[in-house]
């Protein structure tokens, strides 16, 4: 019971929590961003920072429902928060790259922007407004 009751604390440091807002670059200090605003990521998601992380070999839990607590918006977007094991039983990093939470935060927040979903999302949604854009200008309509 009591090896039991000393893995507690343990387990707590090896799993990290990271939130959204922690990365997220519309954030400021006060409502939790934990990053250099000039390396945070525009809204990132908590799918987002789990799949960084798992690419790299950590091992992610996803906590979908979880809420950042200083965050007013609940939106599913804003939503979930990302464990991530940073250290072995022995206190050793899982991964020697990333010794530290912060290393985490910032690597996620370097690599986000270049994931495939960000990237087509970003110019998926640039073409369709240029094509709302167009279609409400109706210029075919004038002529008849």
């Amino acid at each position: 019971a009591a090896a039991g009751g000393v893995a507690s604390p343990a387990d707590k440091e090896r799993f990290i929590c990271i939130y959204p807002a922690y990365l997220n670059n519309k954030k400021t200090i006060a409502e939790g961003r934990r990053i250099p605003i000039d390396k945070a990521v525009e809204n990132p998601t908590s799918t987002e920072i789990q799949d960084v992380c798992a690419a790299v070999g950590f091992n992610v839990l996803l906590e979908k429902n979880k809420m950042y607590p200083r965050e007013w918006n609940r939106d599913v977007q804003y939503r979930g928060r990302v464990r991530i094991q940073l250290k072995q039983d022995d206190g050793n990093p899982c991964l020697p790259q990333f010794p530290t939470r912060k290393s985490v935060m910032l690597y996620a927040a370097e690599t986000i922007p270049k994931l495939k979903t960000r990237t087509q999302k970003m110019g998926g949604s640039d073409q369709s407004l240029q094509q709302g854009e167009g279609g409400k200008k109706g210029k075919g309509k004038k002529k008849k």
